[in-house]
């Protein structure tokens, strides 16, 4: 009699086959501030999308950028060639202020692990490699652009157990999602200042705001103020779109000593 186990066992084979790891990473580029590589593990998800990292190491005493450096830096960015993967969003975790005498500016005093996701291109297959193209400023008394071509080859796993901790962590180390008691909120926009309340757990300290202007705005650095017992940031609009975008919103993080969250706020 056949058994019925029979069939399980040769789908679960057939899967390993036809489904290899991904992960993988590109070769280091070697610059004066440090080094960055692309990394990627697993499969595409259901929609279509794979996780990465773009990894910068630092050398000791330099810098990168934020999402939104200020007026002068450089943010992160990364393109990707479009025929296999049409698109590569990154994602960032909290970081700190800095002042180097000349302006205010959000970024990493230390190796960061910046997480990425890929989109495959539709009809493409998840296999091959990934193109793609990445421009980060890394400082020390001045700032250095940085460009590199890197690629993935998915056909070649290395290390995989490495670069899936490495995505892991990377993930894991995000802000949590804002929320009505741990986030911000707006209070007014008008005459140029967008004013904004921050809701925080019970003892918090070591309160920060980073707005992101993205779309065609930028703000000033938030500045903190307290009122009727509240605490109030108010921001700057240095610059805005002649129409209000169609996205989420303007992008903050908020850090406290109690951890530190993400959100949007509602275009001004």
């Amino acid at each position: 009699m056949r058994s019925p186990f029979i069939f399980p066992v040769i789908s679960l084979a057939a899967a390993l086959v036809v489904l290899p790891a991904h992960a993988a990473s590109s070769d280091w580029h070697q610059n004066e501030g440090g080094r960055i590589r692309l990394v990627t593990a697993s499969q595409p998800d259901a929609e279509g999308r794979l996780q990465g990292v773009l990894e910068i190491d630092l050398k000791p005493g330099w810098k990168t950028y934020w999402r939104d450096p200020g007026d002068s830096g450089v943010p992160p960015q990364i393109t990707v060639d479009g025929k296999r993967f049409r698109e590569a969003k990154l994602d960032f975790p909290a970081p700190s202020r800095h002042d180097d005498g000349y302006s205010e500016w959000a970024g990493y005093d230390r190796s960061v692990l910046l997480p990425v996701s890929f989109t495959v291109a539709d009809g493409a297959a998840p296999m091959g490699s990934i193109a793609a193209q990445v421009l980060v400023g890394i400082c020390e008394k001045i700032c250095i652009p940085v460009h590199a071509d890197l690629e993935v080859d998915l056909a070649k796993p290395s290390h995989e157990a490495v670069e899936e901790a490495l995505v892991r962590n990377a993930r894991a180390a995000l802000p949590g999602r804002a929320a009505a008691d741990f986030g911000v909120s707006v209070i007014a926009s008008e005459n140029g200042v967008l004013e904004v309340e921050a809701s925080l757990p019970h003892g918090a300290q070591s309160v920060e705001l980073f707005v992101a202007g993205e779309e065609g705005y930028a703000f000033a650095t938030p500045a903190r103020k307290a009122q009727d017992g509240r605490l109030v940031f108010e921001l700057p609009i240095l610059a805005r779109p002649a129409q209000k975008p169609l996205g989420e919103g303007v992008p903050y993080t908020l850090t406290s000593s109690a951890g530190a969250v993400s959100g949007f706020l509602p275009y001004p």
